[in-house]
């Protein structure tokens, strides 16, 4: 079950990415041939909610690239760079330090960039973390069309920018590591390549249709703001952040991460590409997407009714965010949540 199909992976990435272009299309030209009828403004709502869905499907193969062997994958991990890394601003080098969030000593403390104790801060975090969508599809065009030539410019500001502006976080004070040499020739390349997008991305309008304003900046920015959201409630019910700060013991760190087995059509909209078995990922990392729900089934038929396992399935992604939500407000009010209390069970050993 370790093993990933190649074929599974090129299928569903290309599947998704090629026709989530043709939907987004569809946003910008049912208008340009029919003009703004009801119908139509019922078609365009339609084609983006498919361009969020399939995007994010796509996007979410980045997951996967980390944990996947370095031998074998390496023209998949160039095609998604080329067909949808680079196009989104999210090159595959800015998820690198995710590994930290597997590493038992690293989980839920400051080296790991990917958590926050949102269970024991206020309600207004979480709401900062899904507003920030507003603003980091335009961070991003900054990060590539201006801060990555400055580096390259100034040499010596490139240690600032790796440390603090490299790499897709939950936690905004994260400090990314040094790199190796080898790495930094993919981050200088995939640097390099954005930055030629984003140039074309900003004069495309002139160039096609004589338009410096373009409309289709607008729909790029809806889309992007809408995956943004869709992936920061996604983000919300794949823990339940409990931790806050210190080391956490394996067990507690499978009681902080949940799954989400049932309604797998619905689920798999939002959590897409193994996201919503994130407690069983952390417990097989480098068990391939298309093998978790098998897994699944097994650990549940085959643990003892009283595994930790069980109790990291949740009903539903808004029952969960809903819960987390009320830890949240219960800490207001000085209570310290803890990864067993979080869940209704006492926690017992996995086996």
């Amino acid at each position: 079950m370790q093993r990933p199909n190649q074929a599974i992976y090129w299928v569903d990435f290309l599947a998704s990415i090629l026709t989530g272009h043709v939907f987004l299309h569809g946003i910008f030209l049912l208008p340009w041939f029919y003009g703004f009828t009801p119908q139509v403004w019922a078609g365009m709502a339609l084609c983006y909610v498919m361009t969020l869905i399939l995007y994010m499907r796509a996007l979410m193969f980045i997951h996967e690239l980390v944990h996947l062997p370095e031998k074998g994958f390496t023209a998949f991990r160039i095609a998604w760079n080329a067909l949808c890394g680079i196009f989104f601003f999210v090159p595959s080098f800015l998820y690198y330090p995710h590994v930290d969030h597997h590493r038992r000593k690293h989980y839920g403390t400051e080296h790991d960039g990917e958590y926050l104790p949102l269970s024991n801060r206020g309600p207004w975090l979480i709401a900062v973390f899904i507003g920030q969508a507003l603003f980091l599809p335009l961070l991003a065009i900054f990060r590539f069309l201006v801060i990555s030539p400055v580096c390259w410019i100034v040499p010596s500001l490139r240690p600032l920018v790796h440390r603090h502006l490299s790499t897709m976080v939950v936690d905004p004070f994260y400090e990314r590591p040094d790199a190796s040499p080898k790495v930094m020739r993919i981050v200088l390349l995939q640097e390099a390549l954005c930055f030629v997008w984003c140039v074309w991305f900003l004069i495309r309008g002139g160039i096609l249709r004589d338009q410096w304003l373009d409309p289709f900046w607008l729909i790029a920015y809806a889309v992007g703001v809408g995956i943004l959201v869709l992936n920061e409630v996604r983000t919300l019910g794949a823990h339940r952040w409990t931790n806050d700060g210190g080391e956490m013991s394996f067990s507690e760190q499978l009681l902080d991460s949940v799954n989400y087995p049932n309604h797998a059509w619905a689920s798999e909209l939002w959590g897409p590409i193994g996201t919503r078995f994130h407690a069983l990922h952390h417990l097989f990392p480098r068990l391939p997407y298309h093998n978790l729900g098998k897994a699944h089934r097994r650990l549940t038929e085959g643990l003892p009714a009283d595994s930790i396992y069980h109790q990291t399935s949740a009903e539903s992604l808004f029952s969960e965010i809903a819960a987390l939500w009320r830890r949240s407000k219960a800490s207001e009010d000085g209570a310290v949540v803890s990864s067993e209390s979080a869940d209704s069970n006492q926690a017992v050993p996995l086996t």
